[in-house]
């Protein structure tokens, strides 16, 4: 279904597009409401091969989950750009993964708190002393709106991945120039 057209960018290495989906921060969730796309960047953590995300029990993103569960991930790192003689010729280095499937509200506490325990060990390591448990998730209620964490869950059902790696001497450099 989501082929990449341009077949000289494709990376095929899982090694490198799981240490990719491991190490990076932030992706954009991508969703359709009303007929009309949005897209909005989230914190994530790749965990046993889904991506998990976390927000409010409420707002603009809830409602569209609950509605609308199929969804696009975009995951992305920009290395810079590259130079060439030609100026159109001239490119960008980067990553990018791409991930397609449904998202589930995760309603199993333990396996809530066991994700928030690894985007909490992702973002803070070491900060927090004692690990989050189903109790808490549970119990929990935001000051802002009452409601609890929602927790989702996209397992992948197709991911694609691309990349323009060059050696650093090719990217543009200001301060060089």
């Amino acid at each position: 279904m989501h082929q990449i057209s341009y077949t000289k960018r494709n990376c095929t290495d899982r090694e490198k597009i799981e240490a990719f989906l491991l190490r990076e921060r932030v992706g954009v969730l991508g969703m359709i409401s009303n007929g009309l796309p949005y897209a909005v960047p989230v914190n994530y953590v790749w965990h046993k091969g889904s991506v998990y995300f976390h927000g409010m029990g409420s707002g603009k993103k809830v409602e569209i989950l609950s509605e609308n569960p199929p969804v696009s991930f975009t995951i992305y790192k920009e290395h810079g750009t590259v130079t060439d003689p030609v100026p159109c010729h001239a490119d960008t280095s980067y990553m990018s993964v791409m991930l397609f499937g449904q998202t589930a509200k995760v309603t199993d506490y333990e396996e809530a708190a066991a994700v928030l325990q690894e985007l909490l060990e992702k973002f803070m390591p070491k900060y927090y002393s004692h690990p989050l448990t189903g109790t808490l998730i549970e119990k929990y209620r935001s000051g802002m709106d009452g409601n609890g964490v929602a927790v989702y869950r996209l397992t992948p059902q197709e991911m694609t991945a691309k990349e323009n790696a060059v050696e650093a001497d090719q990217l543009f450099n200001q301060k060089a120039q």
